[in-house]
């Protein structure tokens, strides 16, 4: 069944929903495109490349991290209810935790269809005892579940401190979608990655190698597939800064020269320097994680930090909001 969906995928339709933000992100000052349309299925294998990059340390430190505390989430979580993947990619890290929690059923969340049920064939093979429900949706809304998992314990989870991709509000409003998609009752296992050095931050996000050049240029590559764009890969470099004020890394798109092209019949010009903004990674203090959370509706329960303390791991539940202090 999953593979002939996988065969299936493929509708060849734009959504329409990409082509409003490429156009309206090319037409703004400052130019920007959503992170979120990194992921076809390029980009979405490109990204899993940059998870196994010596540079990008957030995959391996949370790894290691989610490996030595997985039995405290079980004991705390138990067994036998429903685990959410919000964004699920690959589902790299999903093995260790499904492990330990031996739920009854895990529900992968992507926007990118096919990748997604690549990925939930592969776990199928490994865990035939669980009931796999992929669904392919905007995570960035709430979601009705599948009902074989209506009346199960859920945990969530959201590894790879993608919460840090969004602007505080958005993540704020992230994370109360997940609450109304979860339900009250419900628990949160989330990454998140701590502030630290530039010397450290910067090359995680732009490698030796040119993986995440290549995965920032695919943005573009997509753009020409799939809304007759014209845009000459050649005329943009990728860069990766530090914006202290803002605890983020920046990632945009420049242009090396002054460049005229066209996106879904409309016309556009760039000057040599200016940029398209396409990703945040915003940092987070302890405390500043824990209001996070906290605005989005989550109670924190536990927190674990790898030793070097780059990395953090909270487990929150999403309790009956009191109507005063």
């Amino acid at each position: 069944m999953l593979r002939q969906e996988i065969e299936d995928g493929q509708s060849g339709l734009v959504d329409p929903q990409f082509r409003a933000d490429v156009l309206n992100g090319l037409l703004a000052r400052p130019r920007a495109i959503p992170a979120r349309w990194f992921y076809d299925h390029r980009g979405s294998q490109l990204f899993e490349a940059i998870t196994r990059l010596p540079e990008y340390y957030p995959t391996r430190t949370e790894g290691a991290l989610l490996n030595r505390v997985c039995g405290d989430v079980a004991r705390d979580f138990g067994t036998g209810g429903a685990v959410v993947e919000f964004g699920s990619g690959s589902s790299a890290k999903t093995p260790i935790l499904l492990r330990c929690v031996r739920p009854a059923a895990y529900v992968p969340i992507d926007i990118s269809g096919d990748f997604l049920r690549e990925s939930a064939v592969a776990l199928a093979r490994e865990f035939p005892a669980i009931a796999i429900e992929p669904l392919e949706g905007d995570f960035l809304k709430p979601l009705t579940l599948p009902a074989g998992v209506g009346d199960l314990p859920k945990l969530g989870f959201f590894p790879g401190s993608t919460i840090g991709n969004m602007t505080p509000v958005a993540a704020v409003d992230l994370l109360r979608a997940m609450r109304q998609s979860l339900g009250t009752g419900a628990s949160l296992l989330i990454g998140i990655d701590r502030i630290k050095s530039p010397d450290i931050l910067v090359p995680a996000y732009d490698d030796a190698q040119g993986v995440t050049a290549a995965f920032n240029l695919n943005l573009l590559a997509r753009v020409n597939r799939e809304l007759d764009g014209t845009i000459p890969l050649d005329a943009f470099r990728h860069v990766a800064r530090w914006n202290d004020d803002l605890a983020r890394i920046e990632m945009h798109l420049e242009a090396v020269r002054d460049v005229a092209f066209s996106v879904d019949g409309r016309s556009f010009t760039m000057a040599a320097g200016e940029t398209v903004h396409t990703e945040n990674s915003h940092k987070y203090a302890a405390r500043d994680a824990r209001l996070l959370l906290a605005a989005g509706g989550w109670t924190v329960t536990r927190e674990w930090t790898d030793e070097a303390d780059q990395f953090a791991l909270y487990l929150a539940d999403a309790r009956e909001t009191p109507a005063a202090p």
